[in-house]
């Protein structure tokens, strides 16, 4: 089975490295067909529920689980549904409506779209492809790992810890089946989440899954209010430092990394680089920090400038 995402460069970030006297690494997500790294995992799905006999696939997202399940349909010949809530930019709609699939705004809040998007998915021939909590999700996702291994190891800079931005975990959940896969379960993650989308600090403290009441950051792809039990379970088998940014240095950071390596990622994505461009003090005993630039579509020069 041919993947439907593509191998992505790994990059040295020059003024950064020069910056935490480290030599810091740029798996470079935001260059995936789909925008972003959920190509990956969704598109694994994707593959696998049609090679079973699905014919319309249904996904509920606030923008880039949207824009990859429609990216993965029209790449499988399927029909493909994608609900977003009412917070999801017309811009983004347009976007994965453009690309061919059915848009539909059903909610306030992601979690009301997503009782829409089962009770869709319940119709013959459907399936529900959900935006980060699934096996082959995480799979699909810690394919950048094996990636990631190979082409440190070319350049002589194998990382010592991976730094990525947590929403509902599938990202940090793949990260980290990478990171075992490969023996090295003693490479930490650094865990960036922003204040006011913290679902994964919350239950840290907690000692168990909790869910926020709301989600006010600005960067709505990190707005699960509930992290998944998976992400939250590797917390307890792999050691994770959570950090947490405030929405103005993620945008701050999504802002100069626009100017340091003329790439434009969401606040989301910003969320991690913003723990390197504020130097947080959990970076400080790395040497070879690898950043993932996970990238997003709901973003655009006028978004990051208001």
């Amino acid at each position: 089975m041919t993947p439907l995402h593509i191998p992505t460069p790994l990059l040295e970030h020059r003024a950064l490295s020069a910056a935490l006297d480290k030599r810091v690494l740029l798996k470079m997500e935001n260059s995936q067909p789909s925008g972003s790294f959920k190509l990956r995992g969704i598109g694994l799905l994707c593959q696998r529920a049609v090679a079973a006999g699905a014919d319309h696939l249904v996904c509920p997202s606030g923008g880039n689980a949207g824009f990859a399940a429609a990216v993965a349909g029209v790449a499988l010949g399927v029909r493909t549904t994608i609900l977003v809530p009412q917070t999801t930019s017309a811009a983004v709609r347009q976007k994965i409506a453009d690309i061919g699939a059915t848009v539909i705004v059903h909610g306030a809040v992601w979690d009301e779209t997503n009782v829409e998007a089962q009770r869709l998915a319940g119709a013959p021939g459907a399936v529900y492809v959900p935006p980060f909590d699934h096996p082959d999700i995480w799979e699909g996702n810690s394919s950048m790992i094996d990636e990631a291994v190979a082409q440190s190891r070319a350049m002589d800079a194998e990382f010592d810890v991976v730094v990525c931005s947590v929403g509902g975990g599938g990202l940090m959940s793949g990260v980290l089946q990478g990171l075992h896969r490969h023996g090295l379960a003693k490479v930490p993650l650094i865990a960036v989440e922003t204040e006011g989308a913290a679902s994964l600090r919350a239950s840290m403290r907690a000692g168990a899954l909790v869910s926020l009441p709301a989600i006010t950051s600005l960067a709505t792809t990190l707005g699960a209010k509930r992290v998944a039990a998976e992400a939250y379970a590797w917390t307890g088998r792999h050691s994770v430092l959570s950090v947490v940014v405030s929405d103005a240095q993620a945008v701050a950071a999504a802002r100069r990394f626009a100017d340091d390596m003329r790439v434009l990622v969401e606040p989301a994505c910003g969320a991690a680089l913003a723990a390197g461009y504020n130097k947080v003090d959990e970076l400080a005993r790395f040497r070879r920090p690898l950043f993932i630039v996970c990238g997003g579509i709901g973003v655009d020069l006028a978004a990051l400038a208001a």
